[in-house]
């Protein structure tokens, strides 16, 4: 065992779940015609939870990299750090940036190589200009640039991926790999400082926490109206104007996120315990929405 699964699973959760609940008050009162608007061919309540799931996914992919960053720390490798400015002055940063030895590695890790053409070049492009930045930082050092998919599941861009590298190792006599899922760590043909572990316990870690999802995510904030208020409560205020008087808010995504009124029963006497003023305006709002 490298990590704690406790550790494992408390990390992911965090990673995935903190905040998810004031994110998504922030878009439903900046952008409520994503939700309500009569040009889209879904409900309130089914765009709300295709909402959090792509948050879900995005945010996963952010976890991943957080773990996986545990893992190479914990087997030896010195962690660098990963954001910088460019020979030419741009803010970068790299998914993973470590080194054992006197090889550094450079990692750029996605969840699954699903990208359309467009993306795709853009991603390489990308990938490349990391690279170059890198050699101007540490000029003299061995660096092994390599792009990561998680998921072997998805290989849509591979041949165009390995073409672009063979470019890239002719033009800057680099030597640029492509992995998917555990062919990073396989003894023949992956990273020969990689332990084969990490990715067995991952995969054994990552089962074992799928198993305590709900079938589908939380948008009653009312069942968990104490950590949601608490999280939700102090929101600007601009926020909450925008939702008291949106009456489409009130009347379409009201009765979804708050069907039994105990957050906003919470916010109300917050609002009236505050001294400025424009606190109390709200608790009124949100008096005749209950």
């Amino acid at each position: 065992m490298i990590l704690d699964y406790e550790y494992f699973k408390k990390t992911l959760n965090e990673k995935l779940f903190e905040d998810s609940y004031s994110d998504l008050i922030k878009k439903i009162a900046e952008y409520p015609e994503r939700y309500i608007g009569l040009f889209r061919p879904t409900k309130p309540k089914t765009k709300l939870i295709q909402n959090i799931t792509q948050s879900h996914e995005i945010r996963f992919g952010d976890a991943l990299e957080f773990i996986f960053e545990r893992y190479f720390e914990a087997s030896g490798f010195k962690l660098h750090d990963k954001r910088f400015y460019s020979y030419d002055n741009k803010d970068l940063s790299i998914d993973q940036l470590f080194s054992k030895g006197d090889t550094l590695y450079m990692i750029e890790q996605k969840v699954r190589d699903d990208h359309d053409s467009t993306k795709k070049a853009g991603q390489f492009d990308n990938f490349e200009t990391k690279y170059y930045a890198l050699t101007r930082r540490y000029s003299g050092v061995n660096i092994i640039p390599i792009m990561w998919f998680i998921d072997d599941s998805l290989t849509k861009n591979k041949r165009y991926y390995i073409g672009r590298m063979e470019s890239m190792a002719s033009d800057y006599g680099c030597s640029p790999r492509l992995f998917y899922g555990e062919t990073m760590f396989n003894r023949y043909g992956g990273i020969r400082d990689f332990d084969s572990e990490i990715w067995d316990e991952t995969i054994d870690y990552l089962e074992r926490w799928k198993v305590t999802l709900p079938d589908m995510p939380e948008i009653n904030f009312d069942n968990n109206a104490e950590a949601v208020f608490e999280e939700i409560k102090d929101l600007s205020p601009i926020i909450y104007r925008k939702l008291l008087q949106n009456e489409d808010v009130i009347q379409q995504i009201f009765p979804i996120i708050f069907p039994d009124n105990k957050v906003l029963n919470m916010l109300c006497d917050y609002f009236m315990s505050k001294h400025e003023p424009v606190y109390h305006s709200l608790a009124r709002y949100v008096t005749m929405c209950v």
